[in-house]
């Protein structure tokens, strides 16, 4: 099942096409098989199942993201995931979520993982990463673009509806 807007996907929750269970656990198995190195680290499935697990215990009409898959440039925290910025030296295991993380989580939006990123997002077209250069997501022979290059690629290729970035200049 494929969604191109948020809107789309709430609205099929609402009328029963498909559940937030059913969907996430699609798109999380769809961003783990990524080939195009858009991803750094996903969440495990059991971190999923917990995503889930609130999800069925919440009310989707307080949470205007409700079962929203989204993606986090590795330079922004998520707990339970490290924080790299592209470089495994550089990793850390962080205490809490970014206030912007755990806003969307609040909200009702589920983390899939965190994206790749020009190594501490200095590069201008997304291929300075050891874990990869991002690839284009129509055409991989031409460059992805920009730092937040996993970012952008993950929601071209509609593994998740939105992602988190940044603007180092």
């Amino acid at each position: 099942m494929e969604f191109t807007s948020i809107q789309a996907l709430l609205d099929a929750y609402k009328s029963g096409e498909t559940t937030p269970e059913a969907y996430l656990r699609q798109q999380w198995t769809q961003a783990k098989a990524d080939v195009n190195h858009c991803w750094i680290s996903n969440i495990s499935e059991a971190q999923l199942d917990g995503y889930i697990k609130a999800l069925k215990n919440s009310n989707p009409e307080l949470k205007p993201l409700y079962g929203v898959p989204f993606a986090i440039k590795d330079n922004i925290d998520l707990l339970g995931l490290p924080t790299t910025a592209a470089c495994k030296e550089f990793a850390y295991s962080p205490g809490s979520s970014a206030f912007v993380v755990q806003a969307l989580i609040e909200a009702g939006a589920v983390p899939l993982g965190k994206t790749n990123l020009d190594q501490f997002a200095t590069g201008l077209n997304g291929t300075r990463s050891p874990y990869g250069a991002c690839q284009n997501s129509i055409d991989p022979t031409y460059i992805s673009g920009g730092s937040s290059a996993g970012s952008a690629v993950s929601v071209a290729l509609k593994q998740v509806l939105f992602s988190l970035g940044t603007d180092t200049a």
